[in-house]
């Protein structure tokens, strides 16, 4: 071997042993976190693929394997039918009762579509460009604007409830879908406008002198420069703005008006109501069905929604 050949140490961290004490607790302790808030989406889960049969021998732990055949009487006399496992979720969806209505709650979906659509892409679209003029577009004032804009962001909705009403009304749009739009996009705008404005500003402000330089204006700097790059903190505005709209029940229930009431005033509508049989599958179905949008897009875009929240947390 050569004189001049040397050693090489090795290098990099110590490799870590798979089994320690530190890993043991702190995987236990997460288990036992997710198994305590899951276990309640577990009974409502198996609970609204059961049949009342099933429910009533008291059983909620056990999922069901074997529906029965029933007689069902109908105006073309009687028959034997097999029950399904969906057959509650059909009911939820299409036939479950609320008073002298069984039409399901699938009207009060599309309702709630009808809302939750135009109220996210107009407070999205008013709070990004106020955002970005507050951040990169000062005025006299500015400062003071955002913070009467935040201040009201922290009144609680009740306060505001009753002026809401009357400006409704004055309006001419109280009890109409376009009253729960108007509503919902007015107070969706304090904290979107927050969160554009911090993220804004954590942006090197080089991009804006460039783009000034280069003769861009005030939308061009912002369609072609500064949305392409608002990706993540979009996706967190539209997961806040679909989770709380979507969600929502007392704008629902003040300002719809009955013929107009979204998923959640329906719900709670199946869940009070006094008449009939008391179907908890068909509960917990509707349930599941009235949650299953806002679940959807956070769990397609919730590394985007932790990224969002990090980036506009930068500056404030």
């Amino acid at each position: 071997m050569s004189s001049s050949t040397q050693m090489i140490e090795p290098s990099g961290p110590k490799p870590r042993k798979w089994f320690e004490w530190e890993r043991v607790v702190v995987y236990t302790f997460l288990i036992l976190t997710a198994a305590y808030w899951l276990f309640p989406l577990y009974i409502v889960i198996i609970t609204s693929f059961k049949d009342l049969t099933a429910i009533r021998d008291g059983n909620i732990f056990m999922p069901q394997f074997h529906y029965p055949i029933v007689e069902v009487t109908t105006d073309a006399g009687t028959q034997m039918v097999q029950e399904h496992f969906y057959d509650p979720w059909v009911r939820a969806w299409l036939h479950v009762c609320t008073g002298l209505q069984c039409e399901g709650i699938s009207p009060n979906f599309w309702k709630s579509v009808i809302i939750t659509v135009p109220s996210v892409v107009i407070s999205i679209a008013v709070a990004l460009t106020t955002g970005y003029a507050l951040s990169n577009w000062p005025f006299k004032y500015s400062e003071v604007f955002f913070t009467v804009l935040i201040v009201g962001s922290f009144i609680p909705y009740q306060v505001m409830l009753y002026p809401m009403v009357l400006l409704t009304k004055n309006m001419g749009i109280y009890s109409t879908l376009y009253a729960v739009i108007f509503v919902h996009t007015v107070f969706g705008l304090p904290i979107l406008t927050l969160l554009f404005r911090n993220y804004f500003q954590s942006l090197p402000v080089e991009l804006f002198k460039a783009a000034r330089v280069d003769g861009a204006g005030f939308w061009r700097i912002l369609l072609q420069v500064f949305l392409p790059m608002s990706l993540p903190i979009m996706v967190v505005a539209i997961i806040l703005q679909v989770t709380g709209i979507w969600n929502d029940f007392l704008f629902g229930v003040v300002f719809a008006g009955p013929q107009n009431y979204p998923m959640t005033v329906k719900l709670n509508n199946i869940f009070t109501s006094t008449q009939g049989v008391k179907e908890y599958n068909v509960e917990m179905a509707a349930s599941i069905l009235t949650g299953l949008v806002p679940l959807t897009i956070y769990f397609i875009s919730g590394k985007w929604f932790v990224r969002g929240i990090a980036a506009g947390a930068v500056k404030g």
